[in-house]
C-alpha cells in the first residue's frame, strides 16, 4: 500500500525504511516504490516491472524485474514474485467497499499524535534475531583489573593485571599485554595456555596489541623501534623468528582481515596492510564523519562474516545533549561503518558511555563495556547488530571473545 519497510542484504544488518508513496511509471506495467533510510535519511526507490525475470541461480522464472536504488549503497538488481498471501492487510484493504474506505480515511485524520507515533513504532520493529550463538570462550578484566579467562562454566584468574586481551579462535589460548614500566613503552605480550595452565612471554621489549591470525598459527602485534610503532608477526610455534610485517608507521592495531591482511591505523588513516597486495588506505575523517574525534585508543573491528562492515568505537567531538560524560568529560560510543557505501549507523545507547565494542564470532552480536557517572564500574553489555535486545551480559569490562 506504500513503499518498502525493510531492506535486507546478505552480510549486513537489516535497514528499517520509512515507506513513502508509490508512483505508477507505466500503469499496469511498472511502478516505483519510494522510501527513506530511517537511520541516514537516504532516498530509496524500488522500480518493479512486470516482465519475466531469472535470478541466474535456478530455473525459476519470476513475474517481475526489480531494481533498487539506495542513495548511499547504490543499485541492486533482482527478481520479484507476487505473494498476496503474505500481506493480508493489503487484501483486506482491497475488499473494503468505497464507503468503508472513506470511513477509514476519516478515522485516520482523527488519530492523535500518540496514535501516529505508535503506528510508526510498529512499522519500524524488526524481526527478532534467533539464529545467534552465545560465546563459550571469553576473557575480560574484573572490577579489580585482574585478567579473567573463562571457558564454559570454568573461570580462571590468569594475571593480577593486564590489557589488550585476545582469545584464540579455538578458545584454548589467551594473549594479553603486561606493562613493564609506568612511564615508558616497555611492555611484554604474554601467552596463557588453558590446557597446561602456564604463562610465558611471547614477545618482549616495547611490544603491545596482539591479535591471533584466523587459523591461530600466527600473532600480529605492534613493536616500537625507538621512533615508530610498526606491525610485526610471529609464528606461535617459533616466536623467536618474529619479523616485520609492514614498515608503515601506525598508532593502533585492529586485527586480521584475512590470512594475509591486517588492519591498522595512525591518527589520519586506516590501513589494510597485506603481504600479497598493495596497501589500501582510507581516511579516518571519511570513516568518523563530523561527529567523532580520532584517538589512538579507538578500535575498528571488521565483521567476521563481512569485512566491508566495520565496528568502530570512538569519542564524540561534542557530547550529545543529555548524554553522560566519563571521568575526562567525554562521551564515547560505537557505530557501524560500511567501507564501500560510506554508510554510518550509530548503535550505542545515549544513556551511557561505551568502550571496546567487539563482534561475536557469528557476526550478529556486539559486546561492549558500558558505564555511567556515579554508577557501578564498567560492565559488559550485548546488543544485536540491528540495535535490538540490549542487555547486561557480564560484570567485567573490555570483554573479548575467542569461541
Amino acid at each position: 500500500m506504500k513503499g518498502p519497510e525493510r531492506l535486507d542484504r546478505a552480510g549486513y544488518p537489516p535497514i528499517a525504511l520509512d515507506p513513502d508513496e508509490i508512483v505508477p511509471d507505466q500503469p499496469g506495467v511498472s511502478w516505483v516504490y519510494h522510501a527513506k533510510d530511517e537511520v541516514t535519511g537516504a532516498d530509496v526507490a524500488v522500480e518493479l516491472s512486470r516482465e519475466i525475470c531469472s535470478d541466474g541461480a535456478s530455473d525459476t522464472k519470476y513475474n517481475f524485474k526489480v531494481e533498487l536504488q539506495h542513495a548511499q549503497i547504490g543499485t541492486l538488481n533482482g527478481c520479484g514474485q507476487s505473494a498476496p498471501e503474505k500481506f493480508p492487510e493489503f487484501r483486506k484493504k482491497n475488499q473494503l467497499d468505497p464507503d468503508d474506505n472513506a470511513d477509514d480515511k476519516d478515522k485516520s485524520k482523527d488519530k492523535t499524535k500518540d496514535d501516529k507515533e505508535k503506528d510508526k513504532d510498529k512499522k519500524s520493529v524488526l524481526e527478532p534475531i534467533t539464529n545467534f550463538k552465545l560465546p563459550t570462550a571469553v576473557a575480560y578484566l574484573d572490577a579489580n583489573g585482574k585478567v579473567i579467562f573463562s571457558r564454559g562454566a570454568i573461570r580462571r584468574t590468569v594475571a593480577p593485571e593486564g590489557s589488550e586481551l585476545a582469545v584464540s579462535h579455538d578458545g584454548k589460548k589467551l594473549l594479553f599485554t603486561r606493562s613493564d614500566s609506568k612511564t615508558g613503552p616497555e611492555r611484554t605480550i604474554v601467552l596463557y595456555d588453558w590446557d597446561t595452565g602456564r604463562l610465558r612471554d611471547l614477545a618482549t621489549t616495547s611490544v603491545r596489541s596482539a591479535f591471533w591470525s584466523p587459523d591461530d598459527s600466527r600473532v600480529a602485534f605492534l613493536k616500537y623501534d625507538g621512533k615508530d610503532w610498526q606491525v610485526w608477526t610471529l609464528p606461535v610455534s617459533a616466536p623467536e623468528t618474529a619479523a616485520l610485517f609492514s614498515a608503515q608507521s601506525v598508532d593502533s592495531l585492529h586485527g586480521w582481515i584475512s590470512a594475509t591482511t591486517i588492519l591498522a591505523s595512525d591518527l589520519q588513516n586506516a590501513y589494510w596492510l597485506s603481504d600479497d597486495k598493495p596497501t589500501q588506505t582510507v581516511s579516518l575523517k571519511e570513516i568518523y564523519g563530523d561527529l567523532f574525534q580520532v584517538m589512538s585508543s579507538d578500535t575498528l573491528r571488521p565483521n567476521p562474516i563481512n569485512t566491508d562492515l566495520l565496528l568502530v568505537t570512538a569519542y564524540y567531538l561534542k557530547t550529545p545533549a543529555g548524554a553522560p560524560a566519563d571521568s575526562v568529560g567525554l562521551n564515547s560510543t560505537f557505530f557501524l561503518y560500511e567501507v564501500l557505501s560510506k554508510r554510518r549507523t550509530i548503535l550505542g545507547p545515549s544513556d551511557s558511555y561505551q568502550r571496546a565494542a567487539e563482534w561475536s564470532r557469528d557476526g550478529l552480536q556486539i559486546f561492549y563495556s558500558k558505564g555511567a557517572p556515579g554508577k557501578v564500574p564498567l560492565s559488559t553489555w550485548s546488543i544485536f547488530w540491528d540495535a535490538t535486545n540490549p542487555h547486561r551480559f557480564n560484570s567485567g569490562a573490555f570483554f573479548v571473545i575467542g569461541k
